[in-house]
């Protein structure tokens, strides 16, 4: 039998431990009590920031605090990608990529102190472009076969000008050579945007830039497009024909947009970024928002945009060694 004081002893242990028990676990602080930075490896007014603003946007209203976007343009966007994946994994510094970003390894794995994979945590894509090989004054063809011609009758001599060396306009351009057996001279610009001026002033003769890049100037007739890296052609440019139409066969050259947080970020936080980045992807007003820019919305996330991100890395590290392309 049990002595009365070691009855009631017990009982008062298991009242306790039934008390703490019942306790709920201490309440994680809320994401995002504060502002939430997204790094933008471009200047302002390009593709991508346009993209991140009109994700921040959506991403403000959606979680009651400012998302802002910080530019910070320079070595291929390498800068940008650096301070998201040296920057605390705790949802507060966010990286809006482009297709770039899994680029940067076959030219600068040398340089980069991170890992274009490993060191971030995928969250979602949320918009793509197609590729458009456009020409200036110095190149007055009308179709992508006279290009052609044009070419190969001056091996390494007509040029292209990109944002910049290992930019996805550098690897489309060498995608290009390859599948056609042609030669052209890189010009290496540190934008868009000079690479256009460039090419409408005669100084470059032809890009494979996004169409978001360029869509202003050919609307406006003072670039012409010849052919668009699509399954279809864009209802944007809806005379212009995609590459398999105009004869060059396997050609893609889509750009994505998404984002990105540094590796090991809480699982409720990514959880919550994909959410938005799905609702923003989704939303009939970011269609509309990017169509207008000549993208269309592309929701891919969690496992399914790290398995792409690594795919990416091993094919343009292979065409890199395949063609010698070096940083210029």
């Amino acid at each position: 039998m049990k002595h009365p004081l070691m009855a009631a002893w017990l009982g008062g242990a298991l009242g306790l431990g039934g008390a703490l028990t019942a306790l709920p676990a201490q309440a994680q602080p809320a994401w995002p009590a504060k502002p939430v930075r997204i790094l933008v490896g471009f200047s302002a007014g390009g593709p991508t920031d346009v993209v991140a603003r009109a994700f921040a946007e959506h991403a403000s209203r959606a979680l009651g605090q400012p998302f802002v976007v910080d530019n910070k343009p320079g070595a291929n966007t390498i800068l940008a990608a650096e301070a998201v994946a040296s920057a605390p994994a705790d949802g507060y510094t966010l990286l809006l990529g482009a297709t770039n970003h899994t680029m940067i390894p076959a030219l600068y794995s040398q340089r980069v102190k991170f890992d274009a994979v490993r060191s971030f945590a995928p969250v979602c894509s949320v918009a793509v472009s197609p590729t458009v090989l456009v020409v200036g004054p110095s190149m007055p063809v009308k179709s992508l076969g006279d290009f052609l011609k044009e070419v190969k009758a001056a091996p390494g001599q007509r040029t292209y000008g990109t944002p910049g060396s290992g930019s996805s306009g550098h690897f489309a351009a060498a995608q290009f050579t390859r599948l056609t057996g042609t030669s052209m001279n890189h010009i290496p610009y540190k934008g868009a945007a000079q690479a256009t001026t460039d090419m409408m002033g005669g100084q470059v003769d032809s890009s494979f830039a996004t169409l978001g890049s360029v869509l202003p100037q050919v609307q406006a007739g003072k670039l012409n497009a010849l052919a668009v890296a699509a399954p279809k052609r864009s209802a944007l440019l809806p005379n212009v024909p995609t590459f398999e139409e105009a004869g060059v066969k396997g050609y893609s050259a889509d750009a994505w947009y998404g984002v990105l947080a540094p590796a090991n970020t809480p699982a409720p936080i990514l959880a919550t970024l994909r959410r938005v980045a799905t609702e923003f992807a989704q939303a009939p007003a970011t269609a509309e928002k990017l169509r207008l820019l000549g993208m269309e919305p592309r929701n891919v996330c969690g496992d399914a945009f790290g398995a792409q991100l690594a795919q990416e890395v091993k094919a343009y590290g292979d065409l890199a060694r395949t063609l010698d392309l070096k940083p210029e």
